[in-house]
């Protein structure tokens, strides 16, 4: 309930593989809000948000909220983790680096593992679609 409403999320996960790339769009109309998420333990998914998924949406949806998520918060201070990222010459995904992604849109770290995050991924979203900001049709993700 949001200011005695009741509300309903429906969550639509997408196919990354290459050979959906025609179908994907095919899901996107109607959507409220997007979730863009990516690991904060894998550069190659958050580099993913900027060269694909972002442009993607935004060429098919430009008027619909983005929600930026860094997920697997959990395991960006896990020791394990960071030297196997150490080893490959890598490093977790900052917060800063998530928000400068981020400028033009809203971005929230979560754990499923320790629910630190989770709740406030989905109010943004309500908010998102609720009190929506005003539309600008020149809105882009920065890029690195």
């Amino acid at each position: 309930m949001v200011d005695g409403r009741p509300i309903n999320l429906g969550l639509w996960q997408t196919v990354s593989q290459e050979y959906y790339d025609r179908l994907r769009p095919l899901s996107y109309p109607k959507t409220d809000c997007f979730l863009l998420c990516f690991s904060l333990v894998n550069v190659e998914s958050f580099e993913n948000i900027r060269k694909k998924w972002y442009p993607e949406v935004f060429l098919h949806c430009p008027k619909t909220p983005v929600i930026l998520v860094g997920t697997k918060l959990d395991l960006r201070e896990d020791k394990t983790v960071i030297n196997e990222l150490h080893d490959r010459g890598l490093a977790p995904v900052s917060t800063e680096q998530g928000l400068q992604m981020s400028s033009t849109v809203k971005y929230v770290e979560c754990s499923a593992m320790t629910k630190v995050g989770v709740k406030q991924v989905f109010d943004e979203a309500i908010q998102a679609v609720l009190f929506p900001s005003p539309v600008n049709t020149k809105k882009s993700c920065s890029v690195l």
